[in-house]
């Protein structure tokens, strides 16, 4: 059970790196675009949102040692993450930045609207994996290995020995 807790802990970890970054650079696009419509910016502002709950979620999954639901809200966020995702992938084909895995015009260096954009979008991504896996590993695994004391004797109520 310890390699579970383990897994679960690294996943955990992983889904809170992975919305840190993309609320920090995110943030740091909508700080940018001050002045612009919040219609405009309404994906940016949703991934905001999802990346802010899951900053959230997965401290209160570590310490309260998650429950017998938390693969539900895995998945539920999993799925706000594809739709972020897709969202954003859907505005990046129209922009001037080129589609969303041609990363040829991206820089590491400088300020690069392009490379900041882009790792919004590999971030989500990454994070929307790795929620569907905590929800699977949750489901499959740590459910199967949970150790439950089987009821080995049955008392009937009129015949206590008190």
């Amino acid at each position: 059970m310890a390699l579970g807790s383990l897994v679960n802990l690294i996943l955990r970890l992983a889904q809170i790196a992975f919305a840190a970054i993309v609320a920090g650079v995110n943030g740091q696009i909508l700080h940018e675009s001050r002045g612009a419509s919040s219609w405009a910016l309404g994906r940016f502002i949703y991934t905001e949102t999802i990346a802010g709950l899951s900053l959230f979620i997965p401290v209160i999954w570590v310490f309260l040692a998650g429950g017998h639901f938390s693969w539900v809200l895995d998945i539920i966020i999993s799925l706000c993450w594809w739709a972020a995702f897709g969202l954003l992938v859907d505005n990046l084909n129209g922009s001037a930045c080129g589609s969303a895995f041609n990363w040829s015009n991206v820089r590491l260096y400088g300020d690069d609207p392009c490379g900041k954009f882009k790792a919004v979008v590999a971030f989500a991504f990454l994070s929307a994996i790795v929620w569907l896996a905590s929800a699977v590993f949750d489901l499959f695994w740590a459910r199967r290995h949970r150790t439950t004391e089987p009821v080995t004797h049955h008392r009937r109520w009129h015949r206590s020995y008190v």
